[in-house]
């Protein structure tokens, strides 16, 4: 995510390699961001001290807590820290780094291809020319936008789970192409391609997705056997439960209780 990030910015020519600061514990992945003209530490502490504009955080989320206390002392109140580390919420950032700004930020794996869905929360010292600095980040690998933090687990449902949901969609449906005929290779690209086009078309137009598959469905054609056999499999039904399902789990390593979970989601 954090190498999408900077690749993002640097894409679309908003900031100079040189002026990224990158830090890892991994020698390889210094070595390869050097490469790119990003300016390496081996020393937390030595980046952060270094850093004029904001921080993120691209860690997994049982290390939050150490490198928070590693750097919080070096850290001016005024810098914005961005985490994007899953399950780790603004009250326990908030309680690592007290009286610092931060944003909590879920993106997704497209972000690697420029086309990530991610969504945003505040923190309750965070100001107007924060937000628009995160948007301004993010904004580069895709679509960000602003939500309340008690949202964050549904998001991570949809779309920080979704892309595993599309890309089974993807091969069930190349896997048809391949028993009507179609080579594997061709039937892999048609699939990709037809979910990618039928995405695009619902982000550009203003018609509700209902709408624009009943565009395509002619009365007794196709089409309509085929949604017919989607019906029969409760395919709908289906996905709603893995979004659900997944957001559940978000809960609970976010440490919520069954209690609690039933009674925010009415899961």
């Amino acid at each position: 995510m954090a190498s999408a990030l900077m690749d993002g910015l640097i894409s679309r020519k908003l900031t100079k390699p040189s002026f990224i600061n990158c830090s890892d514990i991994s020698q390889e992945a210094l070595q390869n961001s050097s490469l790119k003209g990003y300016t390496t530490y081996e020393s937390n502490i030595k980046l952060v001290r270094q850093t004029k504009d904001a921080i993120i955080l691209s860690v997994k989320p049982h290390i939050i807590p150490t490198i928070c206390q590693e750097i919080n002392l070096y850290i001016d109140n005024n810098m914005p820290i961005i985490s994007i580390a899953a399950g780790i919420s603004l009250s326990q950032l908030e309680s690592y780094l007290p009286k610092k700004k931060l944003i909590r930020v879920m993106p997704n794996t497209p972000c690697q291809v420029n086309q990530a869905a991610s969504c945003y929360s505040l923190g309750t010292n965070t100001e107007e020319n924060d937000k628009s600095l995160v948007e301004y980040i993010f904004s580069t690998v895709g679509l960000i936008l602003q939500v309340p933090e008690t949202n964050l687990d549904a998001i991570t449902g949809l779309s920080g789970s979704g892309p595993a949901y599309v890309y089974e969609f993807i091969q069930a449906l190349s896997d048809g192409g391949v028993r009507c005929g179609l080579p594997r290779d061709v039937s892999i690209k048609l699939a990709a391609q037809t979910v990618k086009g039928a995405a695009d078309m619902v982000l550009q137009s203003d018609d509700h997705p209902s709408v624009l598959r009943d565009n395509v469905t002619s009365p007794g054609g196709t089409t309509s056997c085929g949604l017919d056999k989607l019906e029969e499999g409760k395919f709908k039904s289906v996905i709603v439960s893995a979004v659900k399902e997944a957001c559940k789990r978000s809960m609970q390593l976010n440490g919520k209780s069954r209690e609690e979970i039933r009674k925010e989601k009415n899961f």
